[in-house]
């Protein structure tokens, strides 16, 4: 039995795997790229392709997969999608990782040195 650490229950299995799933989505550069994009307001297929670099079917791939994941909604607006975050949560959590990450280099180039943001491959992550 292990020891109470006096701190919050460890969520239940199936949380965990929601939230590893999520993640997971959310491991592509391309697919972060949009949902850092929809953090800051909604648009169409056609913007966000412009706007994060990438070609429209492979876009419109990742949007699906993230509606599917129910990370981004969309509405219809005439003959255009628009798509959007409805989780403020997600939006919080993108938010802070890459504006931490952001920072992380910044402040590395602002003290001249030549120190890369740090990379979390090799951890097992």
């Amino acid at each position: 039995m292990a020891a109470d650490s006096g701190g919050p229950e460890d969520p239940p299995a199936e949380v965990l795997e929601e939230a590893a799933a999520a993640f997971g989505l959310l491991a592509s550069s391309a697919r972060l790229h949009i949902m850092w994009a929809l953090a800051q307001g909604e648009s169409d297929v056609t913007h966000l392709a412009d706007r994060v670099g990438g070609a429209l079917p492979a876009v419109s791939q990742h949007l699906a997969k993230l509606k599917l994941a129910g990370l981004v909604r969309a509405r219809r607006e005439g003959r255009r999608q628009i798509y959007y975050v409805d989780d403020p949560d997600i939006v919080t959590v993108v938010r802070v990782m890459v504006g931490q990450l952001t920072a992380r280099g910044l402040a590395a180039h602002d003290r001249r040195t030549a120190a890369p943001v740090r990379r979390l491959r090799g951890t097992g992550a």
